[in-house]
């Protein structure tokens, strides 16, 4: 018997190659219905459906309308979540990196510190009141929840008898290879949701696996 057909493009740990490959076929046709893709990936249309049913469970399938193939009932539609589509590949990240290379090398990387600042401006007022009214670790957690909800995978933790905020992630590594301007639109965040001031203990463009603060000092 021929062996399944591979559909390649979608690296997703924890899937399987079965659920990968009926999310790679969704992605490719933009819709199919149990049948089709049981047809596209030489799969018995019962383990589909079962695949699919997880698929939808975790949030990476939707139904999307129906169509008829003949007499009876019309097939259920299936199609990916925006969720799914954040598992293929993505080079948003290359193509910052790319424009801030460009920016300084044409003279205009003051448009990227620019940019930063409104794009801080924009998140300011929300997010400080959301912390006007707490102190000491009651907003320290709220701001890691808040820089979280951003995409850096913010926690508070004690080290030496003092509190840190630490920023496991940073969504802007590719571009922060190249300039510290985000850094600097960070940290002067990071510090209005304190409310005090800050010293950066690791950085992770020098190498080290997060960047965490310490409130009450200088930074």
């Amino acid at each position: 018997m021929a062996g399944r057909r591979r559909e390649p493009g979608l690296d997703a740990p924890g899937l399987g190659d079965s659920r990968s490959s009926i999310l790679s076929v969704l992605k490719r046709l933009g819709g199919a219905t149990i049948s089709e893709l049981a047809s596209r990936l030489d799969l018995n249309v019962e383990t589909v459906r079962e695949h699919v049913k997880i698929l939808a469970s975790r949030r990476l399938v939707r139904r999307e309308g129906a169509r008829s193939s003949g007499p009876g009932r019309p097939d259920i539609v299936y199609s990916l979540t925006s969720q799914a589509e954040k598992l293929f590949p993505r080079r948003e990240g290359e193509l910052l990196r790319e424009l801030a290379v460009h920016l300084r090398e044409s003279g205009h990387e003051a448009l990227l510190r620019e940019f930063f600042d409104r794009l801080v401006e924009r998140r300011r007022t929300e997010a400080l009141s959301r912390v006007a009214k707490l102190e000491g670790r009651a907003r320290l957690e709220e701001a890691a929840t808040i820089l979280s909800e951003q995409g850096f995978m913010a926690i508070v933790e004690e080290s030496a008898g003092r509190s840190q905020l630490r920023l496991c992630h940073c969504p802007y590594r590719e571009l922060v290879e190249e300039t510290t301007i985000p850094c600097r639109a960070e940290i002067g965040f990071v510090r209005e949701l304190i409310g005090e001031s800050l010293a950066r203990v690791r950085y992770i463009p020098a190498g080290d696996a997060s960047c965490s603060y310490e409130a009450g000092e200088a930074s």
